[in-house]
């Protein structure tokens, strides 16, 4: 195939289920023109959708932001996420990496963007909102980067002042994930004024003497999901959390490092600025706390309700 030809992923457009070379929107869509829209990604792990509730929230906080009226209730959202699984598992049957008996890990990808509009930068009060959402295949850490953590490079945090907003503008992202993929790194650590704000496209947490640390939930981060998952694993493991303000000299003296997102998971940084991450036998490698918090994750996962 082509690599600039889009695959026939199962998509969702405007009320009608489709594939992805089929799914058209106006040139003067204001997503298009003005990134003037918001978006979310919901993990799907054996065809039940991961902490829906709290990605629909945040999706909801997100639209009020950007005073976009959400166009659909949880339930409606739910049934378009289930035809999409639906879809995708109907699509990839005969295919040696699925069959009907062993439901695909995937992403939901949820766009809405104001509309379409004729150029202007005030925001239209009388127009629908254009609603796309898309199955495609979760691609999670090899079990080398479990193993043995992953590089990360480090820059200023020059992105906008409304990181909580989860919006399709997203080229301060991708610059600052283009700064790793530059260097071989896999993520971005962020700092905003001297303190720790968070990844291109995870949030980051520091490790020390056993609490885990992370950035306060206000408006220079984004509020990942995992941020309350974090939070839940660490109670459940008897892990001390706190959320504060961390200054980049804490992150280069951490004991350990940690990455969550969506397609991370939970995933230990061992090495930053090519200097090992750690203190001790555990220098440079995935530690402990981090081993506990994944092992719970996977639980977490086991435990999603059918």
């Amino acid at each position: 195939m082509n690599p600039n030809e889009l695959p026939p992923l199962p998509c969702y457009l405007n009320g009608d289920h489709t594939t992805l070379p089929n799914a058209k929107v106006s040139v003067m869509d204001r997503g298009f023109i003005f990134g003037d829209g918001v978006y979310e990604v919901v993990p799907v792990y054996a065809g039940r959708p991961f902490c829906f509730e709290q990605h629909m929230a945040r999706l909801e906080r997100s639209l009020a932001e950007l005073r976009i009226t959400n166009p659909n209730t949880r339930r409606e959202w739910r049934e378009i996420i289930s035809q999409l699984i639906a879809n995708y598992d109907q699509s990839m049957l005969g295919k040696s990496q699925i069959n009907s008996t062993s439901p695909a890990n995937l992403l939901i990808y949820i766009q809405i963007t104001r509309g379409v509009a004729l150029r202007d930068h005030v925001m239209p009060t009388d127009i629908t909102p254009t609603v796309f959402v898309m199955a495609s295949p979760m691609k999670l850490p090899s079990p080398t980067q479990r193993a043995d953590g992953v590089a990360c490079v480090t820059a200023d945090d020059f992105r906008w002042k409304k990181a909580h907003i989860k919006s399709v503008s997203l080229l301060g992202a991708v610059f600052a994930r283009q700064i790793s993929a530059d260097a071989g790194a896999v993520e971005t650590v962020m700092f905003r004024d001297g303190f720790l704000s968070e990844a291109a496209a995870s949030n980051v947490w520091v490790v020390k003497d056993g609490t885990v640390l992370g950035p306060p939930r206000d408006h220079l981060v984004l509020e990942g999901i995992r941020y309350s998952l974090i939070e839940d694993l660490c109670r459940a493991n008897g892990i001390p959390f706190i959320l504060r303000r961390i200054s980049r000299e804490e992150v280069l003296d951490a004991d350990e490092l940690l990455l969550s997102s969506a397609t991370k998971e939970v995933l230990a940084i061992t090495t930053l600025d090519g200097q090992p991450v750690g203190h001790g036998a555990t220098t440079g490698r995935p530690g402990p706390i981090y081993e506990r918090l994944y092992a719970g994750y996977q639980q977490a996962k086991q435990d999603i309700s059918p």
